[in-house]
């Protein structure tokens, strides 16, 4: 049986599933007319598009419910083709995303790709984390930071560090490999500070494309 994206889109509380899927064709499409000339992607396949990008990207709503509640501000950290920034950003028209990329060429993507999918919560910043965690304008500006298949949870979290508001967190996609690797770093790096890490269960994706889970920061 095809994986119907609907349904799971449904019950990762999105509001619309059947227009959201609509647009993530649209998006798709837009996706796949650039890769041509701009690499952004070794994904082409219908399903696994379907799995392995907008799946993926919803499957932080199941774990974390004030995405489907809350109106968040979110940086997407090294967003790549827009995932998971232009998903989430699709799906909870309410959340505010910031995509950000250091790749000119990858961040104006995103941005012509907002447009077309006409996405007005969606605002892309070009350039590295790691310069703009000292700039003010961006300090304590998000409630989450999320990133997916860029870097070392330590990079992300000491490149971006003054990003969160005193209540928010990182929220990271790892596959349990990653999160093995990254958790002892995290713990040495986060020693004697406010902050502390944990992981969620872990989850397969549909389709038997690959187990994951979340690894994400609490205040100690």
């Amino acid at each position: 049986m095809a994986f119907d994206l609907a349904s799971y889109a449904a019950e990762c509380g999105v509001a619309e599933p059947e227009r959201f899927v609509e647009r993530c064709n649209l998006f798709r499409d837009y996706l796949l007319e650039t890769n041509r000339t701009l690499n952004l992607t070794r994904i082409t396949g219908v399903e696994e598009f379907a799995v392995k990008h907008v799946a993926d990207s919803l499957a932080i709503a199941r774990y974390f419910p004030e995405f489907r509640e809350a109106r968040l501000r979110v940086a997407d950290i090294g967003c790549g083709a827009g995932f998971p920034s232009l998903v989430l950003a699709r799906a909870f028209p309410a959340r505010l995303l910031t995509p950000i990329d250091s790749t000119g060429k990858k961040a104006a993507f995103v941005e012509r790709a907002a447009r077309l999918l006409e996405l007005d919560n969606v605002r892309v910043v070009t350039g590295r984390s790691c310069e703009l965690n000292r700039k003010g304008e961006f300090k304590s500006r998000f409630d989450v930071v999320t990133a997916r298949a860029v870097a070392p949870a330590p990079v992300i979290w000491k490149d971006a560090g003054n990003f969160t508001n005193r209540h928010g967190r990182f929220i990271l996609y790892k596959t349990p490999e990653q999160a093995a690797e990254d958790l002892p770093a995290l713990e040495q790096l986060c020693a004697g500070r406010t902050i502390r890490w944990q992981v969620t269960e872990r989850f397969e994706l549909p389709e038997g494309f690959g187990t994951r889970l979340f690894l994400y920061s609490l205040p100690r």
